[in-house]
């Protein structure tokens, strides 16, 4: 009798741990990243479609995170005149930046986190553009179940050489800076 108690107890603490953890889907639809690009004199931002993502949650703490991103869907949104707007686009996406053609996704994948204190937590994990893989930091926040992020990514890391000091010298005022930024906001379902 003594060992059936037991049992059932130790079978209610891991019902109780099973619980707290979730994955959690992104709304691709709801959720956006934004980008931004600087250059001497001027920047250019866009935005970039989520194909698919997941958050898994433990104690209020991300546990792992997968997220896919559509390259082929670059879309630049400061540029009004429809045929220069067209070609920085195509740029964006040929050999010069992101290669889409033969790289037509990029990945995220948590490796870790911090506990959320306060709605925001720290988070590690391997970014991959161009078929190489980085890892990055950044703080995330939750509210209201979203969760947002920025993250700032060194572009010359994953061979994004185009109009880069870091390949190229004496680029004067034709130099674009390494660093770009991504603004995420995810809606998870």
């Amino acid at each position: 009798m003594k060992t059936l108690k037991y049992l059932v107890a130790f079978s209610l603490l891991l019902s109780s741990f099973t619980m707290s953890a979730q994955t959690l889907t992104v709304n691709t639809d709801a959720s956006s990243i934004g980008w931004l690009g600087a250059k001497i004199g001027g920047e250019h931002n866009g935005t970039i479609d989520l194909k698919s993502g997941e958050l898994s949650m433990e104690n209020n703490q991300i546990t792992s995170g997968n997220f896919v991103v559509d390259m082929t869907s670059i879309k630049n949104l400061d540029i009004e005149d429809e045929g220069y707007r067209g070609k920085l686009e195509g740029h964006l996406k040929s050999d010069d930046f992101f290669g889409v053609a033969t790289f037509p996704t990029s990945k995220l994948i948590i490796t870790k986190s911090e506990v959320f204190q306060n709605g925001k937590a720290k988070v590690w994990g391997d970014l991959t553009i161009k078929g190489k893989t980085e890892k990055v930091e950044f703080d995330m926040v939750e509210n209201a179940g979203k969760y947002t992020a920025e993250l700032k990514v060194d572009r010359s890391k994953f061979d994004v050489r185009y109009g880069s000091n870091s390949f190229f010298d004496n680029l004067g005022d034709k130099a674009i800076d390494d660093i770009f930024t991504l603004t995420v906001e995810l809606v998870m379902e």
